[in-house]
């Protein structure tokens, strides 16, 4: 074989070595998305679970005294600002 026959056959050889390898790794994460089939169900009720209560703390503070008080005294300057 001549140099350039050989410096051909290796480029060939590893060419089939790197579409094996990434055909292998498509292969692998098809597999593994099959695995986690339902998954997404329970993450979602955990997230609507955590918002539902984050909405309830948050109202609790802005419905306050304190926090009230201080939306409408800016609300107030707001309004109230010469233009």
């Amino acid at each position: 074989m001549t140099g350039r026959a050989c410096e051909a056959d290796r480029a060939d050889r590893a060419e089939a070595v790197r579409r094996s390898v990434v055909r292998d790794w498509w292969r692998a994460r098809r597999e593994a998305a099959r695995r986690d089939a339902g998954m997404t169900t329970s993450e979602y009720a955990v997230g609507t679970i955590a918002a539902a209560g984050f909405a309830a703390v948050l109202y609790k503070i802005v419905t306050s005294g304190t926090v009230s008080g201080a939306l409408e005294s800016v609300i107030g300057k707001a309004l109230d600002a010469p233009f």
